[in-house]
């Protein structure tokens, strides 16, 4: 892994240290925890950054053969965790957790080591020792990696007080709120519906009794995430929700699953069409661009789910035909003038094709690219998977408007992520100007179309 990992050409070799290393990272969608960047939170050991949270870690230790006590349990240390870990990293060959892990501790720690169960012990000791030391706390690392601009994941019953908390601290690095609703769309247990439409109710001073005052009171904490400076949306769905409906059958529905009864399935289609169209709209209407994350089966074990609880490492790629209900969806906003700037995620890359068609049906001249392609997401943001989108895009739509790479984590630690596709856009250039596919003689334009899918395409999208 050095200098010139992934980078098999003098023009991408060129095109990634000339241009797109040293590009400022927006990563505007990740999972970061807002209170530990706002106390700039330091770590007690590798294993609190590494093994904190990381499902896809958990996934290959469990399949590997490692008990779950040494993943998730609380009656384990830190070392023997990450004991465990270096254990199974030589079993990772050709999954992208191998190489993230080696670019972690290059990028981060400055150790060019394998880990394995030889060198685990003083490759511990070294980064615990260094997580010591000033510069390697939770906002050392964002400067190290030389972040310009995070969009955290926030539900709209949510405070936003470690973003205020952020923001007048004066830290140069810009921590923004994203408004993700799903919860008021989760009408599948009404028990839990009701508990989150009354914090709703709570928080912005809305008395909730029908689906109208839902609305109201959302927009009021659409408008108050606005105001803390929120400039996208996202939203986890399994599939594009296209239903008719009239405005009597959502408020009947709503009753419903209010007073505590089940719905049927046509009533929680329709349901969640309603409210995917209301978010677009209170989108469109603030100049907000919305992302849409589509194709997850969650909390397939649930067994698993009884005892850990979400995002632990049991979800995986569905398949769906979403295609028609996609296309309605958009359509029925277009109709209204109420199509923002969107982001469509496919976790399953069988789509890929489908939605990089779909995005040129929208385009309308406005905005360039206004209609994205999102990067390879979860199982595919790895070299075989942003290959295979950046492939699709170039093909059915323009990869020069693409607005690149997110982390979409929880870790401090997975900035280099933003490094390994940067590595693979240009190896895909750089092997296109070798072959003679695409013309050395306009190496500007390139270099150019490198620095705006790295960053300024993004700066510009999102108007940061």
């Amino acid at each position: 892994m050095d200098e010139n990992f992934l980078l098999t050409t003098e023009t991408a070799q060129h095109l990634y240290h000339d241009h797109a290393k040293k590009m400022a990272i927006i990563d505007y969608h990740c999972h970061l925890v807002p209170q530990m960047v706002a106390e700039d939170h330091k770590f007690r050991s590798i294993t609190e950054v590494w093994l904190g949270g990381d499902h896809y870690k958990w996934r290959a230790m469990r399949t590997n053969g490692v008990p779950e006590r040494y993943c998730t349990g609380a009656d384990t240390s830190d070392w023997e965790k990450f004991e465990k870990w270096a254990e199974t990293v030589p079993y990772t060959f050709r999954n992208p957790l191998y190489h993230w892990t080696h670019l972690e501790l290059r990028t981060a720690f400055g150790i060019n080591k394998i880990l394995k169960p030889e060198t685990a012990r003083e490759i511990y000791d070294e980064c615990n020792e260094k997580l010591q030391q000033p510069g390697y706390t939770a906002r050392g690392f964002m400067r190290r990696y030389n972040v310009e601009t995070v969009c955290t994941t926030d539900d709209p019953v949510d405070d936003l007080r470690w973003h205020k908390m952020t923001r007048e601290s004066g830290f140069e690095i810009k921590m923004i709120p994203a408004w993700r609703p799903d919860k008021a769309m989760a009408v599948e247990v009404p028990a839990n519906f009701k508990a989150y439409i009354e914090k709703l109710s709570e928080v912005s001073g809305v008395t909730i009794s029908k689906f109208s005052d839902v609305i109201d009171a959302l927009r009021k904490r659409h408008q108050f995430f606005a105001e803390n400076g929120c400039k996208l949306s996202d939203h986890g769905i399994e599939e594009f929700y296209a239903e008719d409906y009239t405005d009597a059958e959502i408020e009947a529905i709503f009753n419903k699953v209010y007073s505590g009864k089940e719905l049927t399935k046509e009533e929680i289609l329709k349901y969640k069409s309603a409210m995917l169209i209301e978010f677009a709209v209170m989108d469109a209407e603030s100049g907000w661009a919305q992302q849409f994350h589509y194709g997850a089966i969650r909390d397939n074990n649930s067994k698993m789910f009884r005892q850990l609880g979400p995002d632990t490492g049991f979800d995986s790629i569905g398949e769906f035909n979403t295609a028609k209900a996609m296309s309605k969806f958009f359509n029925k906003l277009n109709d209204r003038d109420a199509l923002t700037k969107t982001i469509i995620y496919t976790l399953n890359p069988c789509a890929n094709e489908v939605v990089a068609t779909m995005l040129g049906n929208f385009q309308d001249g406005s905005t360039p690219g206004k209609i994205q392609f999102g990067s390879g997401w979860w199982f595919n943001d790895q070299k075989d998977g942003m290959e295979r989108q950046m492939n699709a895009l170039s093909v059915l739509g323009l990869l020069s408007r693409f607005v690149g790479m997110l982390t979409d984590s929880r870790s401090f630690l997975s900035y280099p992520r933003h490094e390994y596709f940067r590595r693979t856009l240009c190896n895909l250039l750089g092997k296109d100007v070798e072959n003679g596919e695409l013309p050395a003689s306009e190496m500007p334009r390139l270099e150019q179309m490198v620095e705006d899918i790295c960053y300024n395409n993004a700066k510009n999208y999102f108007n940061f």
